[in-house]
């Protein structure tokens, strides 16, 4: 939500140690990573989509989790804020971490306060919002303006971990926020009210949402949601007859709002009229407007309106809306955010259709990089990135992917997360593939320009996927990355010891450290049993998959790249690869590629001879894959 200022303290205050008591005595298993990279930013949820603890989605009931009902003064200080509650969750960040900065776009936010309390936290936390900056003190109470460009700093040592709470307020909330003040002097009036843990009292009632997306946007908030951006748009010559457009639309809205309301006919006539204004828009240049905030006009307006208007989207396309293109929530990082574009950045297309016949007209010959992780796949997708005319989601997509509803593993029965190309209906191919469209940007980071596009992609779980990619886009290619399996698995079990990779963190029937990496067909065989099995059974399993189905492929579809040849000859290799994939390159690589982003500890050949003797001792178990693989990337060194 938008405020007057960037930060308002609430007069209240909590009980940070009895908070903090609170938070240690709940299961780690159940914090998670925010982002698929180790940036030290992990949470908890609190509240979610019917309490789900692993649902990431802002649309639905919200009720509490597991995590929330074994915290007691916790509800005490959501019950004393007095409103209604959405998502909610605990917001860990590591030492000399940062959540980067960025501005919450997402319809849900446009009136939703995210409430702040620090439960553990020191001076060196610094949060950054706008032109103000403030360390927010332990058990204290704090809303900030989500709309401004806003980033946290933990330049100490120690972990930051907070309760942050989304809200459209309540009767009483507002009463609080009244009386709320800005960082800065304050008079003898200001004594925010000391609130303590209350053993022993019963569980209070909260209020929680209900309803937080419309099937029929009204055209009153239609009109409410266009204001507020013509009003933050930056002046400009197209302004003038943007705004024109807008106004004849939210007319016409409003008549077939007169005969049809949200009772569901009319959606066709409905989707007319967004689609015509999209593309009036467009002609006009409102592709080339920028807000106050340096985001672009048509960019936010698509998401906070037009992609919003309407519950049934064309084609059976996803209908979780408010995570349609893959933000979440907390402080924004992947999961509630987006990467802030130049203001004056192209329009984004809308997605086309797949063509019955011909080719696609939205993506061309997108590549996709397969392997199990540990396997140096982030180093080549970051070298292949650099190639002109490429464009990728900009990090791995298992957000994109399983925020799709129906592809998560919860939905799934945690089974794995193998998709195969029955799994790819048209609502679902709809979805997915629009929200790569938009999450995509090229080595400069400008999104495209115009369609088809050429996409690369890299997400280890997709080693499980082929098929239904293949389904989604009918036009990808495959890039198998091979790694000799001993280092992979030396690195597999770092990173599981790691905590940085942590998957399912309330996997059912698990028994064991928390499920790091991909979730593979027979894990629940490896339960209870010593990481070196289960590391090694994960592996040979997501290599068989993945080759099994890459012999279901025309040859002309897929190649393979070993890891030690792409490292001692990165050039080589790459002019190689992108000569077969029909790309150009225009950059010259030295012996030696910088450190990628996931990368544990300094690259070495013989780091695996640490866990040399498990690795030995379970080589039944992967050996026959390995073979398998090393005889095929020959045939591709020929």
């Amino acid at each position: 939500m938008k405020l007057q200022v960037p930060f308002l303290q609430l007069p209240v205050q909590f009980d940070a140690a009895a908070l903090a008591a609170e938070v240690a005595a709940v299961d780690p298993r159940w914090w998670r990573g925010r982002t698929q990279q180790d940036d030290g930013n992990s949470a908890l949820t609190l509240i979610t989509t019917h309490g789900d603890p692993d649902s990431d989605e802002l649309s639905g009931p919200m009720q509490p989790t597991p995590a929330l009902q074994q915290c007691p003064y916790m509800l005490q200080v959501l019950e004393t804020l007095g409103a209604t509650w959405g998502r909610a969750r605990l917001m860990r960040l590591n030492g000399q971490a940062e959540v980067r900065a960025h501005v919450d776009i997402n319809y849900y936010w446009r009136e939703h306060m995210r409430v702040h309390v620090p439960i553990v936290t020191t001076p060196n936390v610094r949060f950054q919002c706008g032109e103000g900056e403030v360390n927010m003190g332990a058990g204290e109470c704090w809303i900030f303006d989500t709309w401004r460009r806003h980033r946290v700093l933990n330049a100490g040592q120690e972990t930051r971990i907070h309760l942050v709470a989304d809200t459209v307020g309540g009767e009483r909330f507002w009463d609080l926020l009244a009386q709320a003040r800005p960082p800065g002097q304050r008079g003898p009036e200001w004594q925010p009210r000391l609130v303590p843990p209350q053993p022993g009292k019963p569980a209070p009632v909260l209020d929680f949402e209900t309803f937080n997306a419309p099937k029929v946007m009204s055209p009153w908030e239609l009109r409410e949601h266009i204001v507020f951006l013509l009003g933050e748009t930056v002046p400009d010559p197209r302004l003038g007859p943007v705004q024109q457009a807008l106004l004849r639309f939210s007319r016409r809205w409003q008549a077939l709002w007169a005969a049809f309301g949200d009772s569901g006919e009319g959606l066709a006539r409905y989707r007319r009229l967004l689609d015509g204004v999209g593309a009036e828009l467009e002609a006009l240049g409102a592709g080339r407007l920028g807000l106050k905030n340096e985001l672009g006009f048509l960019q936010v307006l698509h998401v906070q309106v037009l992609g919003m208007a309407l519950a049934t989207p064309p084609d059976g396309e996803d209908e979780s809306r408010l995570d349609r293109h893959g933000y979440g929530g907390g402080e924004g990082v992947h999961a509630g955010a987006m990467a802030v574009p130049e203001p004056a950045a192209a329009p984004t297309p809308a997605p086309a259709p797949v063509r019955a016949a011909g080719g696609d007209p939205l993506f061309e010959r997108p590549l996709f990089i397969v392997s199990p992780p540990r396997s140096g796949s982030t180093l080549l997708f970051e070298t292949l990135a650099q190639a002109p005319g490429l464009y990728s989601p900009g990090d791995e997509s298992h957000a994109l992917i399983e925020g799709v509803p129906g592809l998560a593993p919860a939905a799934r029965g945690y089974e794995s997360n193998r998709l195969l190309a029955g799994d790819a209906t048209p609502q679902v191919a709809a979805a997915l593939r629009e929200r790569f469209f938009r999450s995509l940007r090229d080595r400069e980071g400008r999104a495209p320009a115009g369609m088809p596009v050429r996409m690369l992609e890299k997400t280890p779980k997709n080693a499980l996927r082929i098929p239904f990619l293949r389904a989604v886009f009918p036009e990808a290619r495959f890039v198998f990355l091979y790694r000799d399996p001993r280092q992979v698995l030396g690195s597999m079990i770092d990173g599981w010891n790691s905590g940085n990779f942590r998957m399912y963190p309330q996997l059912p029937g698990w028994q064991g450290p928390t499920w790091s990496f991909l979730l593979t067909p027979g894990w629940r065989e490896t339960s209870g049993q010593p990481l070196e099995v289960v590391v090694a059974k994960q592996w040979a399993s997501a290599v068989q998959v993945l080759l099994d189905d890459l012999m279901e492929l025309p040859v002309d579809s897929w190649t393979a790249i070993d890891h030690a040849g792409f490292v001692a000859d990165p050039q080589g290799r790459m002019e190689r690869l992108c000569a077969w994939a029909g790309l150009d390159w225009d950059r010259r690589l030295g012996a030696q590629l910088p450190l990628s982003r996931y990368t544990l500890t300094a690259p070495d050949p013989q780091k695996w001879r640490r866990h040399e003797a498990g690795i030995e001792a379970n080589r039944v178990a992967w050996e026959a894959q390995a073979q398998r693989a090393e005889a095929l990337l020959a045939k591709f060194a020929r």
